[in-house]
């Protein structure tokens, strides 16, 4: 495991075995995470496929650039892929009664073709279908659009590859296919869906999603075995609900969320409203919750326990290390763990076992 990044600002993460490695988000921009792996000594050439958790901006920030550079095939859940296309696919401003007769005008000019083209019986079904699945989409756009573009600080400014040059200067692919993926900014070397619970294989590595609480449209943690070694990722989660925390047994490596301290978070910069967010079932883990599972519901199995996705603005690694090795202190038997801190602006040694 190789943690390029971890916090608010970005995460991605390597995941290796001697045949395989998959990067589990691309949170930061394609050239920084480049950059990363060329520190870490990691080779991107080495990776056989991206791993999406969810699709907020801070996991998914160079994840198409990315993908198409090193062409290779990046795997989401359904939901995950098209909330992540329905952000990134421009829209047009226009006021209600435009939208309406915009409507209006590609229902008849859908109508028109079908019925010049489609026997009667098979044309009044599928104009049906056509225009249920139209409305449907539109419904769900609606609902979902102030969601998608979430952080978990809303001061911080994201590692996002927005210069105009940067597809230029991470990809060397001709002039005219690097204006098609412009003209479409979800497109994707492949796109492979899983579903969480079900246990899938990436070259000769394990990988067995859970539904992890927080606010995204399918959000996942992993747990990734291969030649007898399995390695956990569990970050972005409100709370540890029990299908986690069956998740998290039996394994020798773990990545676990300890985003704030609950003083600092109260007593913080942020606006109510994201302290809410941060603080609810579907935000983030405190200190207090990382040290309760590790003390109440740990096994106790892992050699490194890795604390990720730290609060830069709410959380001291200090306080976060300390939280946790008094709950494991609290069990003599768990004394041999070895806890390490995840950071955002610099790799995290590489560990092996």
């Amino acid at each position: 495991m190789t943690v390029l990044a971890s916090g608010s600002k970005g995460n991605s993460t390597v995941i290796a075995s001697s045949r395989t490695r998959v990067l589990v988000d691309a949170g930061l921009s394609c050239r920084e995470l480049l950059r990363r792996m060329a520190v870490a000594g990691e080779d991107p050439a080495r990776l056989d496929a991206i791993l999406v958790t969810h699709e907020h901006q801070d996991h998914i920030a160079g994840l198409a650039v990315l993908a198409r550079r090193l062409k290779i095939p990046v795997f989401f859940t359904e939901p995950t892929h098209r909330a992540w296309v329905r952000m990134l696919t421009p829209r047009t401003t226009m006021t209600y009664a435009k939208w309406l007769d915009h409507v209006q005008r590609e229902k008849e000019a859908r109508a028109t073709a079908i019925a010049a083209s489609t026997p009667t019986c098979i044309q009044t079904a599928g104009l049906a279908a056509q225009l249920a699945a139209q409305s449907e989409a539109i419904a769900s756009v609606s609902a979902e659009a102030a969601a998608l573009n979430r952080s978990d600080d809303s001061n911080i400014t994201l590692e996002l590859p927005v210069d105009p040059d940067e597809e230029e200067l991470c990809s060397p692919e001709p002039a005219e296919q690097k204006a098609e993926q412009k003209a479409d900014p979800t497109h994707l070397p492949a796109v492979e869906y899983f579903h969480a619970g079900t246990r899938f294989s990436i070259g000769d590595i394990d990988i067995t999603p859970f539904t992890i609480p927080h606010d995204a449209a399918d959000p996942c943690g992993f747990v990734f075995e291969a030649e007898g070694i399995r390695m956990a990722l569990a970050t972005d989660l409100g709370y540890m609900p029990p299908n986690v925390k069956a998740a998290l047994k039996r394994i020798d490596v773990l990545l676990l969320e300890s985003n704030h301290d609950l003083e600092m978070l109260r007593d913080g910069p942020y606006p109510w409203s994201v302290k809410q967010r941060v603080l609810s079932r579907v935000g983030h883990l405190s200190n207090d919750a990382t040290a309760e599972f590790l003390e109440k519901d740990y096994d106790g199995g892992a050699s490194w326990i890795v604390l990720g996705h730290l609060s830069e603005s709410n959380n001291a690694p200090e306080l976060a290390r300390l939280s946790a090795e008094q709950a494991l202190g609290n069990q003599p038997t768990l004394l041999g763990n070895r806890i390490v801190l995840a950071g955002q602006s610099v790799p995290l040694d590489p560990i092996t076992l």
